[in-house]
């Protein structure tokens, strides 16, 4: 499994800012108040971002050696791909979420404090989940074996 790309993770942030401006533009041009998400959802983020750490930190423990007990590889790859999820999950919500901010912003009417902040705790807190995640993503990788060979090792030259 090949890590998170950050081309990946930047081109989701900016199709999910673009998605929340639009929303916010759609709502307004309808006559209809602004999408404002709810004060639980940077908890969300947080807790998310806390149990995909704590999921990965005994494949950490069992990698490095550290740990008596073998980690089962399947449990390995449930958190290697709950980190990758979670880093994607927080590149669209962090994106979506200033594409929120952007749209309130650049209203000629001051918005509310309120709003903002809960914009920007939305942003803080998928920012806070992508890096989590990247973190555990990379306690689930292994080092490299000896046996493997590298590409531009001789003995796997087949003479061509």
């Amino acid at each position: 499994m090949r890590r998170t790309s950050p081309l990946v993770l930047i081109v989701l942030a900016l199709i999910g800012g673009g998605i929340g401006y639009l929303v916010d533009h759609l709502l307004t041009a309808g006559g209809r108040a602004t999408f404002a998400p709810s004060g639980f959802l940077p908890l969300l983020l947080l807790l998310l971002a806390a149990a995909t750490l704590g999921l990965a930190w005994p494949v950490r423990r069992s990698v490095r050696g550290k740990s008596r007990t073998r980690i089962d590889p399947f449990s390995a790859m449930r958190a290697a791909t709950l980190a990758r999820a979670s880093s994607l999950l927080g590149a669209i919500v962090a994106g979506f979420g200033a594409g929120l901010l952007i749209f309130l912003l650049s209203r000629p009417v001051a918005p509310q404090v309120g709003s903002t902040v809960a914009m920007a705790a939305l942003v803080a807190s998928a920012v806070v989940l992508v890096v989590a995640a990247l973190v555990a993503e990379q306690f689930c990788t292994l080092p490299k074996d000896p046996d493997d060979r590298q590409s531009d090792d001789p003995a796997t030259d087949d003479g061509r």
